[in-house]
């Protein structure tokens, strides 16, 4: 991971009965991440809490990182939007964070 890079992490629960739907739309959602500069992408389903899944990815910047966040959340936007319905509480409840890189000082 370069220096200006954000390691981004997405988190949300989806409904149990919803499941087959969510997975399906995700290779959608996926895919259109890389439309906004996202690298490195990653989907994991937790073992241990069920339901849970996260995505983790790359953006270059910051601007990167606030853009996808707000539209990640909008049920206006087309694709990233039909999550609303799958997600428990809606896109209310699907969480994003940023993280940068730090060094390991000697």
């Amino acid at each position: 991971m370069s220096q200006s890079s954000l390691q981004i992490f997405i988190e949300y629960k989806v409904k149990e009965a919803e499941i087959e739907k969510y997975e399906g739309l995700m290779k959608e959602v996926l895919k259109k991440l890389t439309e906004f500069s996202a690298e490195k992408i990653e989907w994991f389903v937790a073992t241990d809490q069920p339901f849970l899944y996260v995505e983790m990815f790359q953006v270059p910047t910051l601007a990167h990182y606030q853009a996808l966040k707000k539209l990640r959340k909008s049920t206006d936007h087309t694709v990233f939007g039909q999550l609303d319905q799958f997600i428990e509480g809606g896109l209310e409840k699907l969480n994003c964070w940023a993280f940068q890189t730090q060094k390991v000082q000697d």
